[in-house]
């Protein structure tokens, strides 16, 4: 279960399955840039719930046990690419 706090990106409970992956993927790329081989544990939790969204909670928990540092650069990152058009 994802508590309401952590329903943001590919967290949302109200998502297509294509809209999900496409999030998914958006944030995988981020967690692989911004923190390299130190979030491959997240990134590939990112890749398993493309196919599983079952896998989910378990992708926000390893988010939620990123260095502090790299997580800020996750969420501002993904926060900045998925900011509203103006």
């Amino acid at each position: 279960m994802i508590p309401a706090v952590d329903t943001w990106g590919p967290f949302r409970p109200d998502l297509d399955p294509a809209e999900r992956r496409a999030r998914l993927r958006c944030l995988r790329a981020v967690v692989h840039l911004s923190t390299g081989p130190r979030g491959a544990n997240l990134a590939e939790l990112l890749r398993r719930a493309e196919d599983d969204p079952r896998t989910l909670p378990a992708a926000l928990h390893a988010l939620d046990r990123l260095a502090g540092l790299d997580r800020r650069h996750v969420l501002a990152s993904y926060a900045a690419l998925n900011r509203p058009a103006a």
